[in-house]
């Protein structure tokens, strides 16, 4: 997909979840629709600059990183990407990093490396984008994640950030009468660690954003809105196009907690 192609098909994603999302839901929650950068990972680093100003273009006012890299996002040290989202009336409240590292040996040394740069940009939220967790050993491998989300989020806490854990479908899996996903939010504490979830990924493991929301009011400041596809749910599509009921789910964004959202 050429350039012009992949930024309309931005701007047409906005379009769609502005169309798909009662007015009504926004009662006290954002109502800006922010972009994941993740969308344009062909595009960015052949040429950022150009990247952003179309992203700006196309209306976005908030964006999402992800592949910050030997000290860059894509190419520019963060003080320059964050004088780049400056210049094009941009923030960036947050950025998806990694914790691998930290969970298999304890080392923290990227992982400060990223949270300084997340403060840098002006972030809010220091963002895992997935995280590891020793499957084998059933709920005790996601409560050794939990308690790693706990330690991480204190390290953020102290750099003026709030930690986040952005959810695949893996963490739906049932382990006897709970799932993973359960684990993390009852094993972590409320007032250190937000949850960005991906209804799309929600909705594929078969399970219900609403319910969540009830379960667990006020634990996802964040979302990710990507519909899924009706005849291959294993894809995404354009939302309002999908099986997706945005709706509804949006009519529950203030129980949820819900600041921002992505797509």
């Amino acid at each position: 997909m050429n350039a012009r192609r992949t930024f309309l098909k931005q701007a047409s994603l906005m379009a769609g979840a502005s169309l798909v999302i009662p007015s009504f839901a926004f009662d006290k929650v954002s109502n800006t629709v922010g972009l994941q950068l993740y969308t344009l990972r062909d595009e960015l680093p052949k040429n950022v600059q150009g990247v952003m100003e179309k992203v700006a273009e196309a209306g976005y006012k908030e964006v999402e990183t992800y592949g910050f890299t030997d000290g860059k996002f894509w190419g520019l040290t963060p003080k320059k990407f964050k004088a780049l989202l400056k210049a094009n009336g941009l923030k960036a409240p947050s950025g998806h990093y990694l914790m691998d590292a930290y969970s298999k040996s304890g080392n923290t040394d990227k992982l400060k490396a990223d949270i300084e740069a997340a403060a840098i940009i002006g972030g809010k939220y220091f963002t895992i984008a997935g995280a590891h967790v020793d499957t084998k050993k059933g709920i005790d491998g996601f409560k050794k994640t939990a308690s790693d989300f706990n330690k991480v989020a204190e390290l953020a806490k102290n750099a003026g950030l709030k930690f986040a854990y952005h959810n695949h479908d893996f963490e739906f899996k049932k382990l006897g009468d709970i799932t993973g996903y359960d684990v993390f939010l009852t094993e972590t504490d409320k007032n250190l660690v937000n949850f960005e979830l991906d209804l799309y990924w929600v909705a594929r493991s078969g399970n219900d954003p609403l319910a969540l929301f009830k379960k667990y009011p006020g634990r996802f400041p964040m979302w990710h809105v990507k519909d899924m596809d009706k005849a291959k749910p294993e894809q995404n599509t354009e939302v309002g196009k999908g099986s997706i009921d945005f709706k509804s789910i949006f009519v529950e964004a203030k129980l949820s907690g819900m600041k921002h959202f992505f797509v």
